[in-house]
Parts: structure tokens; sequence; C-alpha cells
């Protein structure tokens, strides 16, 4: 039988989702004043570690991006003009990290602008590190360390680690940072070609390729830095190991040895993760949610789901159970339906309570029509109005634009297919009940 919809590659129809809510209005972004954040070489960057530019980072961590201007003036009385660029644009990195690590760390760290773009959060690098220490491993080769983020969670862990980069920068600013959080002792910095390195040594391999190039997003993981064929080589000869990977590849680029699992952490995907050797489950696929942990697992795909009516409950699943293939499982949990062969919504007669998917009660089904859909939400005064759509090409903000939501009440419209036709369902999110599951935090 051919592969359902369902368990296709992520660049299906239903996994495209958006959402469209009222939000508050954001500042514009400050001036600048220059646009490579300050750092971008080695001699730039030892300002900032000697005593000067420490004290100056210091002094900087409240201030307004937005008076930088007057900020710089006064500070290039006292400091040099090239200090006080870096200084500033350093701030700035911290200010982003936040969101990342967390105002005690970020404030501490040292980052470079495509550090903190493609770093690992802290939530997901701990939940992996507790996986590696729940193994019994005990020291790690972190290759394509970056500026450390995996380092520093496996070195909490109580993991020696070799972190290797072949950029200077980038490897003077992963050990600036094992220096900055105390954990110096646990984490020792190799600037090099990560192809050079013995592993034999060490109880686990982790290998974090570099996944964008001068244009962007790669997509092809024989185009990662290292190739994925030679980063899955590299995890293969070690006892236990863990390939980080992007959350959109194709199920079928996944190497038959490894366990895949797919993480979301506040119901946004972060990242996929490739695990191999030792109680792995090779073709095995998860979906870990984070902060809870709850983790949904299969080591062998469902049959295709049912297809059916829209019943009195929608469920939208968390994005790392699309990306992992299952949203059969889901179906099969709560007794449901699709909705669409094609799309990722599952519906029921009975409530479901599940970490791994968001509750709707549904009270309106409407083939697409925004002059009804208008007089409908106008009819009940609804004026706080959450549009999401998938498989739809029409954009949510354009429907807010065009129906004006006007009054106290609120509703969630779904632009999306029923059994193929453009269909509008209008209801409401069900607040989550009950504790998610207790599991392993390794695969």
């Amino acid at each position: 039988m051919a592969p359902h919809p369902v368990r296709r590659g992520p660049r299906d129809p239903y996994d495209t989702a958006v959402t469209a809510a009222p939000s508050p209005a954001w500042p514009t972004a400050s001036p600048r004043l220059d646009d490579n954040d300050g750092v971008n070489d080695l001699d730039t960057f030892s300002l900032l570690l000697a005593d000067e530019g420490r004290a100056l980072l210091a002094s900087l961590r409240e201030y307004d991006p937005s008076q930088e201007l007057a900020v710089a003036t006064r500070l290039r009385r006292e400091h040099d003009a090239g200090l006080v660029s870096a200084a500033l644009g350093q701030a700035r990195l911290r200010q982003r990290a936040v969101a990342k690590f967390g105002a005690a760390d970020a404030h501490r760290m040292y980052f470079t602008p495509n550090g903190v773009e493609q770093s690992t959060r802290t939530s997901v690098a701990t939940h992996r590190a507790r996986a590696f220490a729940s193994r019994g491993v005990r020291s790690v080769a972190d290759l394509c360390c970056g500026i450390g983020g995996d380092a520093l969670a496996l070195a909490r862990a109580g993991i020696s680690v070799l972190a290797v980069d072949r950029d200077p920068l980038t490897a003077a600013v992963a050990r600036a940072n094992a220096e900055a959080l105390g954990l110096a002792d646990l984490i020792e910095v190799r600037c090099a070609d990560v192809t050079d390195i013995d592993t034999s040594g060490y109880d686990a391999v982790f290998v974090d390729p570099a996944r964008r190039g001068g244009r962007g997003r790669i997509f092809d993981p024989e185009a990662y830095s290292p190739p994925l064929s030679w980063a899955t080589s590299a995890a293969l000869a070690a006892p236990f190991a863990a390939l980080k990977i992007a959350p959109g590849i194709p199920h079928e680029a996944i190497p038959p040895q490894a366990e895949a699992e797919w993480i979301s952490d506040g119901g946004d995907v972060k990242e996929a993760v490739l695990w191999f050797g030792t109680g792995v489950t090779p073709g095995a696929v998860r979906a870990t949610l984070l902060p809870s942990s709850a983790s949904l697992r299969s080591a062998a795909p469902l049959a295709a789901p049912p297809v059916g009516a829209v019943g009195r409950y929608l469920y939208e699943p968390d994005g790392a159970v699309i990306r992992a293939h299952l949203v059969a499982e889901i179906v099969e949990r709560c007794a449901g339906r699709l909705i669409d062969e094609t799309i990722a919504y599952v519906t029921s007669d009975e409530r479901y309570v599940s970490p791994y998917t968001s509750a709707y009660e549904i009270t309106d089904q409407l083939p697409f029509n925004l002059k009804k859909l208008k007089a409908l939400l106008r009819e009940r005064g609804v004026g706080v109005l959450t549009v999401k759509k998938r498989g739809s090409a029409v954009e949510p903000e354009e429907i807010r634009r065009r129906v004006k939501p006007s009054g106290p009440g609120a509703a969630t419209v779904f632009l999306t297919r029923v059994a193929g036709a453009p269909t509008m369902l209008i209801g409401h999110p069900l607040p989550p009940t009950g504790a998610p599951p207790q599991t392993p935090l390794a695969p």
C-alpha cells in the first residue's frame, strides 16, 4: 500500500500552519551604528575580554538600543571607538540571546551574530544532555560546537567535553563562554577541522553540522558542513551518538540506523536529532515536547488513518508530532479521524485530553465565504479573532483586515479543507486538563 499523505515529507500542505492573532504594537527597530554587531575578528573580540571591555559590557546590561547614538557618543569620550563599537554590538547580541539562554547566562556570555541565530537554546540542550547522562556517558566529543551552547549543557550535566570548531573566532567565543560560566575545567575547546579529530577515546559523539551558507538555509543534507553522510559515519563509529539536523529533513534522508526525535519548545518546533548506538531503535521516531518532556514514540508507522466529517472537537497536533509523522497515532488515541487526507487536523465527537495537541470546540462549519464569516462574527460580537490556516492559500492577516472584528467576544477561525473543499471552521480553544505523562529523557 502506498504511504498515506499524512506520512509524506515535511513540505506537504499539512506541515504548513500559519496563525494570526491580535498582538500589541511592537517597537520599530532602532538605528545602528554598524551592521556587524561589533565583533568580526579575534583582535576585536580580545578587547572585550580585557578588564576594560568586561567593565564596559557590564555597564551596558540595561542599555536602551534606541539611545545608541547618545550612548556611543558619551562612551567614546572615555574609551577607544573600536572598543565602544564592539561592546555595543555585544550588548545587542546579549539582549537577543536572553530568549535562548536566559538573562542570567546571556549577560555573562559572548556571542557572534551567527552564534545567536544558530546555537541550541538552553532548554533543548539540557534535554539532550540529560539523555547523554542517563546513558552513563562521561565524555563527549562535540563536533561543530559553535559558541558552545550544547557543550555548556553537557558540562552542567557533569560530562567532560571536547568542543571543536574550525573557525578561530567561534572557537574563542566558545572558550570564553566556558570560562564565563565556570565550566572551563570540563570543556576543552579546540580550533580544528572536525574531520581530523580522533573520537575513539570518548564515550559519545555529538555532531551539529552547519546548515546555513552564504545564501541562507541549506536544505540538502549532503550540503551540510560537514555532509550528513560524514556525520553519520562519525556517529556510527561511537558507542553512542547524536546528530543535530534541520527539522524539515525528508524522512527518506534519515539513515536507517538512527532513531529520529523532533523537539518543540513552547509549541514551536526547534530542531531534530538523530540518535545512534546502544539502546536506540533503528527506524523509530519520536516527538518530544518541552518544557514537559512529554514524548510520543513509534517504532513502526501505523496504517493510514480514516477521514471523515468534522465532529464537535478539533485537535491540532504539536508541530513536532507532525514532523515526526505521528498524526496517525493521535487519530488512534482519540478514536477520531482526519478532516482531509492531506491536512493534519484531527476531529472527534468525544473530548480527548493530550499534551500532544491543542483542542478546540467547533461551533460552526461554513464553505469558504468571507461575507458570511463577517456577518456571523458581527452577529456574535466577536472582536478578538484568531485566524489559523492549514491547506489554504488565504493569509490570516488578510482575513482579519477584511472582516474587521469588533465586540467583546472571542473566536478562532480555521481556514482549511474538509474532504478537499475550502472550508471555514469557527470555534474556541479548550483549556488543557490533566498532567502530561512521565516519559524517559533518552531515546
